[in-house]
C-alpha cells in the first residue's frame, strides 16, 4: 500500500468514524446541515480564540535515532568538572584548554542563570550562536520515566521503564510516554492532535502532523495518523501528471476509472481513497511549490528534509492549517564504535540543518511562533568500551526558537560527571533529573493544550506536575 493510500485510508477511517458516532448526515436538511456546520465553525473558533489557541504555532520534532552521545553534545567545563568529564571519558573526551582555545574542540558557552561553563561540540558552531543570542537553550539530563527516579528506586526495580536501555523500548517510549507499556499504540503528539485537530485545523485537507519519510508512532493517534511526505513533496501514483505520451495515457486511464460508479462496496471504497489520496497529494503539492525560500539550505538528506518542513510551514495558509506537528528522524548515533570519527562527520550536518531551518523560520516571519526539539532513544555510558561508548539514560536536548528562553542550560546538569557519582547506575549510565513528560507538557501547554488536556496526553503527568505555571519555564 502506497503512502498516498495510507494517508487517505486513514483519514476516511476517521471521517467514517465521526458519522457513526453523530448519526451521519442523512437526519438533516442540507439547510439544517449547512447551518449546523456554520454554528460549529463558530463555535469551533470561539474555543480556539479563548484556550490560547488563536494564531499559528508548530512543533518540530528532530528524532535523532539509535541513541546519541549527548555528553558529547554538551560537556562541562568549570576546572573540576571538565577534570571529572575527562577522566570517565577517556578517549572520548573534547578537548578543552582555556590557555590554548585554539586547539579546543568545543565552543564555549555560558549558562545564563548559574554562570557556569559548558561547551558545545566543534562541530555545532551555528548551534553555539543561537545560544548566545538567545534562541536556543538545551535540557540537561532528561530520559524515560513512570515517577521520579533515584538511585534507590533505581536499585529496588522500582516501577521503571520497560526494557531500560533498550532501543526499541525505549525509542518507544520517549515517542508514546507509557513506559510501562509495550503495546500502547498512539504518541503523545498524535493523542494531543486528536483533542485539538477540531479545535484549530478543521477546514485542513492533511493530518495536523506531519512526518518526513516515515510512519511514527509519536504522531500517531486514535483518528488523526501523520501525513507521510518526501523531501520532495507528497508522493502521487508514479507517472500521474508527468511528461509523456505513456504518462498522459496512465493519467487519464486513472481519471476516468477513479470517476466511474461502482456497485461494489469495496471497488467502490478503493476508488474514492485512491481519488482522496491524489487530490490530498496535489493540493499540498502546489501549496508547497509556490513557497520561495531564499534561505541556502545544505544538500543532505537532513538538509532537504528541513527545507521541506520550512516549505510546508510557509504553505499553511494554503493547507487551512492553524497548527502542524512535524517529525524528522537522522538516524545513525548507535556509536559503540568510531564514535569521535562520526560525531565529527554527523554533528555538523545536524548544526548546519538546524541553523538554516531557524534562518527560513525568520525569513517567513514565524520564529517567534515554531518551537524545534531533539529527542533521542537514549543517551550513551560517560565512560568508553575502548571505540565509543554505549546505551545509558538520561542525556542532553536542543529546544529552538525565539518562544524559547535562551542561553540557559534547563534542568539539573550534574555537577560531576565521574563514576560512582549519585546519579549513576554504573558506566556513567545517569538516573534522568528531568522526565520525557515534563519535557512534552511544557511544548504541549505552549501549543495549545490546556492542564486537563495533559491527562490524555500524557499519562503520567501527574506524577510530576500538578498544574499551575510551567513544569519547566523553558518556553515563553
Amino acid at each position: 500500500m502506497t503512502n498516498d493510500i495510507r494517508n487517505a485510508f486513514r483519514h476516511a477511517i476517521s471521517r467514517r468514524s465521526f458519522l457513526k458516532h453523530s448519526g451521519g448526515c442523512a437526519a438533516l436538511t442540507s439547510g439544517a446541515a449547512l447551518s449546523t456546520l456554520l454554528q460549529l465553525k463558530a463555535v469551533n473558533t470561539a474555543v480556539a480564540a479563548q484556550s490560547g489557541n488563536a494564531g499559528y504555532k508548530a512543533l518540530i520534532c528532530i528524532f535523532l535515532h539509535g541513541g546519541i552521545d549527548s555528553y558529547n553534545v554538551l560537556c562541562p567545563l568549570e576546572d573540576g568538572e571538565y577534570a571529572d568529564y575527562r577522566q570517565v571519558r577517556s578517549n572520548l573526551a573534547l578537548n578543552y584548554d582555556p590557555n590554548d582555545p585554539d586547539n579546543d574542540d568545543v565552543y564555549e558557552i555560558v549558562d545564563g542563570a548559574s554562570g557556569r561553563r559548558f561547551g558545545i561540540h566543534h562541530g555545532m558552531p551555528g548551534m553555539a550562536e543561537l545560544f548566545r543570542n538567545g534562541k536556543l537553550a538545551f535540557l540537561a539530563n532528561v530520559g524515560s520515566l513512570i515517577e521520579r527516579t533515584d538511585m534507590n528506586s533505581y536499585r529496588a526495580k522500582q516501577n521503571l521503564p520497560l526494557g531500560l536501555y533498550s532501543h526499541a523500548d525505549m525509542i518507544r517510549h520517549w515517542q508514546t510516554s507509557v513506559p510501562q507499556s509495550r503495546t500502547q499504540l498512539t504518541g503523545w503528539a498524535g493523542r494531543m492532535a486528536d483533542l485539538l485537530t477540531d479545535r484549530v485545523n478543521a477546514n485542513a485537507t492533511i493530518s495536523m502532523n506531519i512526518a518526513l519519510n516515515a510512519s511514527n508512532i509519536f504522531e500517531t493517534g486514535d483518528t488523526v495518523v501523520p501525513y507521510i511526505i518526501q523531501d520532495r513533496g507528497a508522493t502521487l501514483l508514479y507517472g500521474y501528471r508527468g511528461g509523456g505520451k505513456l504518462n498522459k495515457v496512465l493519467t487519464d486511464t486513472t481519471d476516468q476509472m477513479l470517476a466511474e460508479t461502482y456497485r461494489n462496496l469495496l471497488e467502490k471504497t478503493h476508488a474514492q481513497i485512491r481519488r482522496t489520496a491524489i487530490d490530498a497529494a496535489i493540493d499540498f503539492n502546489n501549496a508547497t511549490s509556490g513557497v520561495t525560500l531564499n534561505t541556502q539550505f545544505p544538500n543532505t538528506y537532513f538538509g532537504r528534509q528541513l527545507k521541506m518542513v520550512a516549505k510546508t510551514i510557509g504553505a499553511r495558509q494554503a493547507l487551512n492549517q492553524e497548527r502542524q506537528i512535524f517529525f524528522v528522524m537522522r538516524g545513525g548515533w548507535d556509536h559503540h564504535a568510531g564514535l569521535i570519527p562520526r560525531q565529527n562527520a554527523m554533528l555538523p550536518e545536524i548544526d548546519a540543518g538546524l541553523y538554516a531551518l531557524y534562518q527560513a523560520l525568520v525569513e517567513l516571519g514565524v520564529q517567534n511562533d515554531v518551537v524545534t526539539f531533539t529527542a533521542s532513544d537514549f543517551a550513551r555510558t560517560l565512560s568508553s568500551n575502548g571505540k565509543g561508548s554505549d546505551h545509558a539514560w538520561g542525556g542532553n536536548h536542543i529546544i529552538m526558537g525565539d518562544a524559547v528562553r535562551g542561553g540557559r542550560i534547563w534542568g539539573d546538569y550534574p555537577t560531576s560527571l565521574a563514576l560512582g557519582n549519585p546519579l549513576d547506575t554504573g558506566r556513567g549510565r545517569l538516573v534522568p533529573t528531568m522526565s520525557v513528560d515534563e519535557y512534552a507538557a511544557e511544548l504541549a501547554l505552549w501549543y495549545g493544550a490546556t492542564n486537563s488536556d495533559l491527562d490524555t496526553i500524557l499519562p503520567n503527568i501527574r506524577n510530576f506536575y500538578s498544574g499551575g505555571g510551567s513544569p519547566i519555564g523553558f518556553l515563553t
